[in-house]
């Protein structure tokens, strides 16, 4: 698994605190897709700038290339019953005992994922958990660290051949705990170039982009390349610690082909900028170079943790929401920037009434 090395530093929990009020977060998605505010920020000097997020492409250069996360949101929460009881033929009686909800966040292998369970006494190792009338089941097979459950998930073969399928089916949307409306059109929660399904959340910074408008920035000359992480606890898990450095990132899966390393490394090498779509593409790109900015294919695990501190190898341009208080997203981006002008930025944020998290406006850190 890759981590990274960090420098040492002093700041605590409450260095990354910010005061939001609540009718700031965002309930619903803005129609269209890049019509959410922009705020345009410099590393080097004090400028902010406000703009709306299809004018993005008047900042990105045709040498440049735009790296994007193409990860697919699953139907990662699925709610069953612990079953007790079996019929003749091998299906779990679903009223045999209370509700059991599990939240899948990273796929190990085939069908056995890391998920969050609740509540926990009923997801004990052995249990087996019914869902929909047992056509899909999960088996508890270890509690691991955190409480987290290891299950192996599979179905009867009848109605669905595949976990996929099932959860499809039975599975709805795991949307961030703070949305309390119904999102009605699912896609929504998806980025329109999501390809690979896995995770358990969005990486919401690329929420804003249409086709047309990537269209738009491809045709000016500037490349569009993907990278995978799929999102799990690692990227959205609350810190705990008042030591920032006590805080441990659950790992989660990356992945850079290597026509992805090629395409970014020789744009670099030309003079352009990698411009990451949002802080997974960063960590993706962060966890993949080597210290002389050169970005090497890889499939692996990574739990690097980026605050203020680290030394970036290879991001050159950030675009990324408004991040929860205290969140290690929050630290990321104050590590690119600056921890002092992040704050700052996120107050006249809040007085210029621009919406956060994740349905919320947007950034770029130039």
């Amino acid at each position: 698994m890759i981590k990274n090395e960090l420098v040492n530093t002093d700041l605590t929990l409450h260095d990354f605190y910010y005061d939001l009020p609540e009718e700031r977060i965002a309930q619903t998605p803005v129609e269209p897709r890049d019509s959410s505010k922009l705020m345009v920020i410099s590393r080097e000097g004090d400028s902010i700038e406000h703009k709306v997020f299809h004018d993005i492409a008047e900042l990105i250069r045709p040498e440049d290339v735009l790296v994007i996360n193409d990860t697919r949101v699953i139907p990662a929460r699925i709610i069953g019953r612990r079953s007790e009881k079996m019929t003749p033929e091998g299906r779990a009686l679903s009223d045999s005992t209370a509700p059991v909800e599990l939240l899948l966040l990273k796929q190990r292998e085939n069908d056995v994922w890391e998920a969050l369970a609740g509540p926990g006494k009923r997801a004990r190792v052995g249990d087996i958990i019914s869902f929909g009338e047992g056509v899909l089941k999960a088996q508890v097979e270890d509690i691991i660290e955190g409480g987290m459950r290891v299950v192996r998930l599979y179905t009867d073969g009848e109605e669905y051949k595949t976990v996929y399928e099932a959860l499809h089916a039975l599975g709805t949307m795991p949307l961030p705990p703070y949305i309390t409306e119904k999102l009605e059109n699912q896609e929504r929660y998806q980025t329109v170039y999501s390809r690979e399904e896995g995770s358990a959340a969005a990486p919401t910074a690329g929420l804003h982009f249409t086709p047309e408008l990537l269209e738009r920035i491809k045709a000016q000359g500037t490349a569009i390349v993907p990278v995978l992480l799929h999102v799990g606890l690692g990227t959205f898990r609350p810190v705990k610690e008042e030591r920032i450095t006590d805080h441990e990132m659950h790992s989660e899966f990356i992945r850079v082909t290597e026509e992805a390393a090629r395409e970014i490394n020789e744009r670099r090498a030309r003079g352009g900028r990698v411009i990451a779509v949002g802080t997974t593409s960063c960590r993706t790109l962060e966890s993949a170079s080597d210290e002389s900015g050169v970005l090497h294919p890889c499939s692996t695990d990574t739990g690097i943790f980026i605050y203020p501190g680290y030394k970036f190898k290879i991001t050159d341009v950030l675009i990324t929401n408004f991040h929860l208080p205290e969140s290690t997203l929050l630290m990321l981006v104050s590590a690119f920037a600056g921890r002092e002008k992040m704050l700052s930025a996120y107050n006249l944020a809040v007085s210029e009434k621009y919406r956060f998290f994740s349905f919320g406006d947007s950034m770029i850190i130039i």
